[in-house]
């Protein structure tokens, strides 16, 4: 079960919009003022930014995160970073399977607050045990994450080396984002060889091995975080734009937080609205809007479904056209028949 309540002062969201993606405290659009960290992230480098703010000037000891595993580059491996330097290093997404929480001891080890960043069902999961942990939840400095939508499967990294015709075992480094806005899907290999596929090319094929977990998500703009972030898909215009982020403020610590960064120069931010969040990110937030559909069908038919709780699902089902709630139940009868998910022992949530 996932619990998306969030405590405020009225403890409901102030608006139709916020039903769809969260409450947040404040709305921005911005970007590292840092041009190499903006250029090497995904979408303006806002938290590999927020992140070396926070090792510099708000006593933060660390920052647990996800970098490529130099051993083997098409996977993923939990870091710490304790100087900016090595924050900027370690910029970029990682569309592969991460797991953040596993560094969480070394967190509560700390002598002092810590950033975490992981995706919004690492935050969730992070929520649940700082709930249980006083000595876990007393170091947690900040809790940053970004706009999901899914994580593929490393063989869907595999097969996108593969179609590019290099072996696995010459790979020296896989990039999926970065060096630009969204840039280029690249493989570097052999004696200073790179491949790429543009992030359209890389993103529809990876889409094809997501597990069903995260196609059943609810949370993909993480609303349990201190500030998430992602695409200002609203903004983008290829080639004219270095890369810019939505800045969603969930917590008034987070709030405070993000202005020092401002007014210290780590980050350029302009104000903006709920109509901002909707435009640029129309597929995660349709996918949430058609998920009461989907487990509606699925519970039906005594298919296992997760549980969400303050999400306003079926608020937002109600709201769709006819025609998008019959496509979304009868797809869903389809998927249950085809993939036989009706037999408990065949269905898998992850890969």
């Amino acid at each position: 079960m996932v619990d998306g309540r969030i405590d405020t002062p009225n403890g409901r969201p102030s608006s139709a919009a916020e039903h769809e993606f969260g409450l947040a405290l404040e709305i921005w659009e911005g970007y590292a003022t840092d041009p190499t960290i903006r250029h090497k992230g995904s979408s303006g480098g806002v938290l590999s930014a927020l992140s070396a703010y926070c090792l510099k000037h708000e006593g933060m000891a660390s920052v647990l995160h996800t970098a490529a595993d130099p051993d083997i580059p098409w996977m993923n491996r939990t870091v710490v970073s304790t100087l900016p330097e090595e924050i900027a290093a370690r910029t970029g997404s990682r569309y592969a399977p991460s797991s953040p929480c596993e560094g969480l001891q070394q967190i509560e080890a700390s002598d002092r607050p810590c950033v975490f960043i992981g995706k919004p069902c690492d935050v969730a999961a992070l929520r649940s045990l700082r709930q249980q942990k006083p000595s876990l939840d007393s170091k947690i400095g900040l809790v940053l994450t970004f706009f999901c939508a899914g994580t593929p499967s490393t063989q869907g990294t595999l097969d996108l080396i593969a179609s590019l015709d290099i072996p696995a075992s010459s790979v020296d480094s896989v990039h999926y984002r970065g060096e630009g806005w969204p840039g280029n899907f690249r493989v570097s290999y052999g004696e200073g060889c790179e491949k790429t596929l543009t992030y359209e090319e890389s993103w529809g094929r990876l889409t094809g091995h997501r597990p069903l977990r995260c196609n059943l998500c609810a949370d993909g703009l993480g609303r349990l975080a201190d500030i998430s972030c992602g695409d200002a898909w609203d903004r983008f215009d290829a080639g004219s734009d270095p890369g810019r982020s939505i800045v969603l403020v969930r917590t008034e610590h987070g709030r405070q937080i993000l202005q020092r960064a401002a007014a210290a120069g780590y980050l350029r931010l302009e104000l903006a609205n709920s109509g901002a969040v909707l435009a640029a990110q129309p597929q995660l937030l349709q996918r949430r809007r058609e998920l009461f559909g989907r487990f509606l069908m699925m519970r039906l038919a005594n298919v296992p479904t997760p549980t969400f709780r303050g999400f306003s699902l079926l608020r937002s089902w109600i709201r769709e056209p006819f025609s998008v709630q019959a496509r979304t139940v009868l797809g869903t009868a389809r998927r249950i028949v085809t993939r036989r998910w009706w037999k408990r022992n065949s269905l898998r949530f992850c890969e």
